[in-house]
């Protein structure tokens, strides 16, 4: 398994997610202070708009109207980028849940939001860490929301559903299971909906962020350690397998492959004790980080 050290394009960040390649920008969630930023290839960094409720995932509707997950306020946001204006695409609020999480958005703007299901500070702070990571926590679902706003359960039984791709075909959606340490994917009819669950990858790792190369293999941001994992797609009768890593300088909460030729990965880095800050205690430690590798993003020329 290769393996290569990233360096820092920016910092001055709380706690960065929701990494996005758009639009030849890099687009960023500080999640704690709920700033969406744009950050290009030499590290100028713009705000887009502030997010109440503190922001997560990001996508794009047909239109190009962004869309922005509301962490708190269980609301997905449509934002209009030429303007800044804001309004509410959708609520989460009737569906159960504890706080939204990272989102993916396919072509037809059909979005996919998953959500905590739980406190995992106050589960942790019970019943101990292990028992979060040992499969004994609550389970929460992946909700699906369509362009019209309307919103239903598309999956449950899932463990911290978090960072979510979907392949180039539309046929696949994968999300990773943080504290079920797995990649979890279904089939995805021509409607969206989903079926045919079945576990993708199973990881000595803790999945949050992930993003899609253009060999079908998926980098895997590590929450618990200082890494970036490249997991090669089971062929063939063969499990899954990690065939390349990136070193960080903090453990990673978020990845997307962009830059000019698809072959930048950018990293989103915090020091742990930075995803439990609160706004008026946040120390800006985040940082973005980068690391060129060998295989563009999917759907890359």
């Amino acid at each position: 398994m290769g393996s290569r050290a990233a360096t820092v394009l920016r910092d001055g960040f709380t706690f960065p997610e929701g990494l996005r390649w758009h639009d030849d920008r890099l687009w960023v969630s500080d999640q704690t202070t709920g700033t969406v930023w744009t950050v290009a290839d030499d590290g100028m960094a713009e705000p887009v708009v502030e997010v109440p409720g503190g922001a997560s995932g990001l996508g794009w509707l047909a239109d190009g109207d962004l869309l922005v997950v509301s962490m708190t306020n269980r609301q997905l946001l449509r934002v209009d980028t030429a303007t800044g204006g804001t309004a509410v695409h959708a609520s989460l609020a009737d569906l159960p849940g504890y706080r939204l999480n990272d989102m993916v958005v396919d072509e037809e703007g059909r979005a996919y939001v998953g959500d905590f299901g739980f406190d995992p500070r106050a589960f942790a702070a019970r019943f101990g860490g292990a028992a979060l990571m040992g499969g004994e926590a609550p389970t929460s679902i992946l909700a699906r929301v369509d362009p019209d706003g309307s919103v239903r359960v598309a999956a449950d039984g899932l463990r911290f559903p978090n960072g979510c791709v979907i392949t180039t075909d539309g046929g696949t959606l994968i999300v990773a299971e943080t504290f079920g340490r797995r990649l979890t994917a279904f089939d995805r009819s021509e409607t969206g909906d989903l079926f045919g669950r079945r576990v993708w990858a199973t990881l000595d790792a803790r999945p949050d962020g992930i993003c899609l190369d253009a060999e079908g293999a998926v980098w895997v941001a590590n929450a618990g350690a200082t890494e970036c994992l490249r997991v090669a797609a089971p062929r063939a009768g063969q499990p899954a397998s990690v065939v390349d890593r990136v070193v960080t300088g903090a453990p990673v909460y978020s990845c997307a492959l962009g830059g000019a030729d698809g072959r930048t990965l950018f990293l989103a880095t915090a020091p742990p004790a930075a995803a439990s800050q609160t706004v008026s205690g946040a120390l800006a430690e985040g940082r973005i980080e980068t690391a060129r590798i060998d295989v563009p993003a999917a759907g890359s020329p």
